[in-house]
This record gives C-alpha cells, sequence and structure tokens, in this order.
C-alpha cells in the first residue's frame, strides 16, 4: 500500500512552490476546494464516445456511473474525451488511426496529475488502442468494454451485425432479395448501443482483455444496455481506486502468462483474425516476444467451443444468458495460467470459480467442440514467407485444400470496377488475388479481404471463393480469405509479383500458401518491379508511412514498440 504523499498527483497539489500554488489556485477556478482532490487518488477517464460512434452511444452515460464509483471509493474522476476511432464511418480504416489513439492515451497519462486510469472502449481498434498506451504509460488501469449490443431481427429470423450483412447483400447482388428486404434489413440488423454481437473483432478483443486479467470478471459479455454493464462501470470505478492505494500497475497484470491466455481465449471463441494483429502490438508494448508461430501452436491444441456467428450459430447475447466468458474458460482450465494476478485482486483461476454453462449449444463441452482445433491458421510459403492469416472455421471445407489460377486486381478500386466483368472468366477454382492493400499500400490495411464474388457466380448459388490479400476482414466476415499477407505488396512483398494465371496452392492443413513459379521467374519478375510512390506526403499520413511495421510485428509504430523509457514530467 502507498500513502497519500506517495501519489503521483500529489507532485502536482501538495507542495508549498509556485507551480503547487498555480495547481490548486486553477483547481479553485474549476470549482473545486483541494480537500477534493488533494491526497486522493486522482482517476483518469478515457472515454472514446462520440456522437458518430454507434457502438459508444452509451459510453457517456456509463462514465457517469464509472465516476460514482470512483467517487464512492473515496478516488476524484477526471473524464478524458479521447479519439473515437468508429469502425462504421471513419476512412479509409480506423486502423490507421489505432496508433494515434495510443499515443494520446499515453501521453494524456503521463502529461497530466493523474493516478491511475479507467479504458472506455470496444470498437473494435479502440481496445488494443488504450491497452496499449496504457501499457506504454505503466500506471494502474482497469478496462470498461462498451459490451454487445442486442440481437437483431427481420420477418422472425435472428440476425448478426456484419455477417448477416455480408450474407444478405450477396443475396441481393444475386437477385434472391430486393430493394424492399434490403430497406427492412437495414432498420433490423443494430437495435442498440454496443458494438458487433457477432464474435468479430470487437467481443473477440475485449474477450481477451478480461481474460488478461484487465476487467472485472465478467465484464466482457454484458450486453451493453443490460442493467448489469451500469453495475460493472460503477464496479469498475471503485475497484481503480483500490489498485492505485495497492501500486499493481497494469504492466503487472499484462504478463506473458497473461498474453498466453488471450491467445487461447481467442482460440477458444472462435475469434476474429485481426486479434493476431492487436496481441502481438499490446504485448510488444510491454516487451513481452509475441509472434504469429505462437498462435498457430496453440490452435493446435485448443478446440473452439464458443458456437456464435460467423463461425458459429449463436450471438453474443446468447452467450452471456449461456454463462459468458467465465463458463466458457470454466471448460479449458488445462489450457491456462491459473495463478496470475488480476484487476480483481483475485488470481485468475478464482475468478472462475463458480462459473456455469447453462447451454451446452452455445458454449460447447470439450467432448462436443464446434470444432476440434482453434479456427485460425498461420500459412507460410514462397507467396508469404513472413505469415498469413486464415480463419479456417468460417470458410468452406472444399477450399482448405486447393490450387486454382490466378485472378489479380491491383487495389480496392480495381477490384470494384472489374469483378462482374465476365470476361475475366472467373470460376469456382479461381483464387482471387488482391494487392495494395497492406499497412502502407491500403493505407492503413483497410477490411478489404473478403473479396466480393462476381454476380454470374452469385446467381449460380456460389458463395466462397479462395480470397488472397495484404488486407484484413472484418472479424464479422466469413470465407475462405487468406490475410494480412506479409511482408505486403506495397514494399516489394512476393504478392506484387503474382500475375493472371499464376497457379496458388493453398493447403491449409499443411499451413501452406504457395505461388507455382520457379524461383528464377520470380527473381526476373523482382528485378523489373518499381515501388509505388507514397501514399502521403505531409502530415500523419506521412508518419504513419514511414514509422508503421508489417503485420507480423503488429502494425505498431516502430519508435513505440521499441524498449526505452521515458521521463516522468516535473510538475513544480
Amino acid at each position: 500500500m502507498i500513502e497519500p504523499e506517495d501519489l503521483r498527483s500529489h507532485r502536482w497539489y501538495g507542495g508549498g512552490g509556485l507551480r503547487d500554488f498555480s495547481h490548486r489556485a486553477r483547481s479553485r477556478q474549476l470549482g473545486l476546494n483541494p480537500e477534493e482532490h488533494l491526497g486522493k487518488p486522482v482517476i483518469a477517464i478515457l472515454n472514446t464516445w462520440s456522437d458518430i460512434n454507434p457502438c459508444h452511444l452509451h459510453l457517456r452515460e456509463r462514465a457517469e456511473q464509472v465516476k460514482r464509483g470512483v467517487w464512492q471509493a473515496g478516488g476524484y474522476p477526471l473524464e478524458f474525451p479521447v479519439a473515437t476511432l468508429s469502425e462504421t464511418f471513419q476512412k479509409p480504416t480506423p486502423m490507421l488511426y489505432r496508433n494515434l489513439l495510443s499515443m494520446e492515451a499515453e501521453e494524456i497519462l503521463r502529461s497530466y496529475p493523474v493516478d491511475g486510469a479507467v479504458l472506455m472502449g470496444g470498437c473494435d481498434k479502440t481496445t488494443p488502442a488504450l491497452v496499449m498506451g496504457a501499457t506504454s504509460a505503466g500506471l494502474p488501469a482497469v478496462f470498461v468494454p462498451a459490451g454487445p449490443m442486442l440481437r437483431g431481427h427481420w420477418r422472425g429470423e435472428t440476425l448478426g451485425s456484419g455477417t448477416d450483412m455480408w450474407k444478405y447483400w450477396d443475396e441481393k447482388r444475386a437477385g434472391t432479395i430486393g430493394d424492399a428486404e434490403l430497406s427492412e434489413l437495414e432498420r433490423g440488423l443494430a437495435r442498440s448501443p454496443g458494438h458487433c454481437m457477432t464474435m468479430g473483432t470487437a467481443s473477440t478483443m475485449t474477450s481477451a482483455v478480461e481474460a488478461m486479467g484487465l476487467a472485472l470478471p465478467g465484464a466482457a459479455s454484458i450486453p451493453a444496455v443490460d442493467s448489469a454493464h451500469h453495475r460493472m462501470a460503477a464496479a469498475s470505478g471503485m475497484r481503480i481506486v483500490e489498485l492505485v492505494w495497492a501500486d499493481l500497475k497494469i504492466t503487472d497484470v499484462l504478463t506473458e502468462a497473461a498474453y498466453a491466455d488471450a491467445v487461447t481465449t481467442v482460440l477458444a471463441l472462435g475469434g476474429s483474425t485481426n486479434a493476431l494483429i492487436h496481441l502481438v502490438a499490446m504485448a510488444g508494448r510491454g516487451g513481452i516476444p509475441l509472434r504469429l508461430g505462437d498462435f498457430d501452436a496453440a490452435a493446435r491444441k485448443v478446440p473452439v467451443l464458443a458456437n456464435i456467428r460467423p463461425g458459429g450459430e449463436h450471438l453474443m447475447e446468447d452467450f452471456y444468458y449461456a454463462g459468458g466468458l467465465r463458463g466458457l474458460l470454466s471448460r479449458i482450465p488445462d489450457l491456462l495460467h491459473l495463478d496470475r494476478i488480476t484487476v480483481s485482486g483475485k488470481d485468475f483461476g478464482s475468478t472462475l470459480d463458480g462459473a456455469l454453462v447453462h447451454d451446452d449449444d452455445v458454449i460447447r463441452p470439450r467432448g462436443n467442440p464446434v470444432a476440434a482445433e482453434g479456427g485460425i491458421a498461420v500459412l507460410r510459403g514462397n507467396l508469404a514467407p513472413d505469415g498469413a492469416v486464415i480463419k479456417h472455421l468460417a470458410a468452406e471445407p472444399r477450399l482448405l485444400r486447393h490450387t486454382g489460377p490466378a485472378v489479380v486486381f491491383e487495389d480496392y478500386g480495381d477490384l470494384r470496377r472489374r469483378i462482374d466483368d465476365p470476361a475475366l472468366g472467373i470460376t469456382e477454382d479461381t483464387v482471387l488475388v488482391l494487392r495494395g492493400s497492406g499497412p502502407i499500400g491500403g493505407p492503413g490495411m483497410p477490411e478489404y479481404g473478403m473479396l466480393p464474388l462476381p454476380e454470374h457466380l452469385l446467381a449460380r448459388g456460389v458463395r466462397d471463393l479462395v480470397r488472397i490479400s495484404d488486407a484484413r476482414m472484418s472479424g464479422t466476415s466469413y470465407g475462405a480469405c487468406v490475410l494480412h499477407v506479409a511482408p505486403e505488396s506495397h514494399v516489394g512483398g512476393p504478392l506484387a509479383l503474382v500475375r493472371d494465371g499464376d497457379l496458388v496452392t493453398l493447403d491449409v492443413p499443411g499451413r501452406v500458401l504457395r505461388l507455382e513459379v520457379t524461383d528464377e521467374e520470380l527473381a526476373a519478375r523482382r528485378a523489373s518491379w518499381r515501388e509505388p510512390p507514397p501514399k502521403y506526403e505531409r502530415g500523419y499520413g506521412a508518419l504513419y508511412s514511414e514509422h508503421i511495421t508489417q503485420a507480423d510485428e503488429g502494425c505498431d509504430f516502430d519508435f513505440l514498440a521499441r524498449a526505452g523509457t521515458n521521463p516522468e514530467p516535473d510538475p513544480r
């Protein structure tokens, strides 16, 4: 336990110098008396709420509940609005700005008189960004997940945001539904605040953070509008004050064992491929080595137990009522590190005590898994020397061992213009290849990886092809989509050398992605390749392009991921 004079904030308020006098005077300008914050833990609430982020529409209200908890525990809350990263509306992709939010979070926590932080996020990139920034800042922290929205409905059918959007857009292009049905679907897909209620990137990452011990037990599974979510927010506010007094920092919680359990959790959930990029980046901020091979090794021994779309049948609301993440993890204790500390103050194993599963179809028992092995595989070969990723759980089994001729698109604009052109000769055997969509080439590695199928194949009932790109795809997406090909085409990765008609082999069981072209021919093509011009000439985009790492390294900035410390500010 620390004493009041040991609080970081005390350096701003507690002395007799000119700056202390100034800080106290300006606090009075805010309407505060010194006794309201002096000698008490000052808690920063980093809130990613905004008017254009439907996933976080309720976080303004939840921040008030966090504040209530902080007050009740004897702390003083300060709310900071930070970048919102709305997955739906921010272009070209919020992934371009994940590192910007992480920098903002780190520097706010470093530069202001705060002793601990409550991190409020959930929509895909906000979770890793906040954790990355808080890890670099090194203060005590608790994560408050935004929670999934309610399930969707249309004509008696249950809808999952994202997953059913892709599904019914294909049906519209195939001519099986019309504008009237599409208009009804617009009204039924997203019915409440909260992030996607499928096992997309949002639910995957908030669950991973809970499994690491940075959120209160059970927090990630609570629907956004459930009253339990209000109570969790207040309890998180109370808990962060206790963590400050205990001097339990975020780096004490996010250990190598915690990240190993995050990997296990993602795989058992049948989670998003985006988790690989985010967890590698998050771990790197703590100096913890996490590589693509760690995911692939774990995938061979971790069963998929969460029967949730897009790899399963149910939605997050069903998962919550079935027992939530605690219920799922209680079925794989032998695969977890149960003796590590969590922000609850208990060891991880104790947070699972009393966990029950109420529906064996939503959360499968070990003897009846959705899949015997994790639904994500890491591929390597001459087309992806630094790795590529596929969520094979969500692909048609016939395509998991496949060789076919490539049809190549230079970028997403080229894809949109030509995909329905019959002259391309695309068949069920074709391998669609998209380049120019990686971290630099995208820019920002947009979610283009679920390449659309040609209308003439959709009309014939075809719903999956092998698709390869250096892009990402939404965690709500599905199909035989090979993603994150590294190095990307924009920097001269082998994807830049593929030509129409080249045979490409995908072998998921063998973990192989291979271009059936001789080394000599590839060398000749490489000799004639020219690097594309930069996407940005100035500003944040130029900073991003000059310092972003590749997908296998987490797409962090090299100057943020490297080892080293920064001096604490001297407020006096």
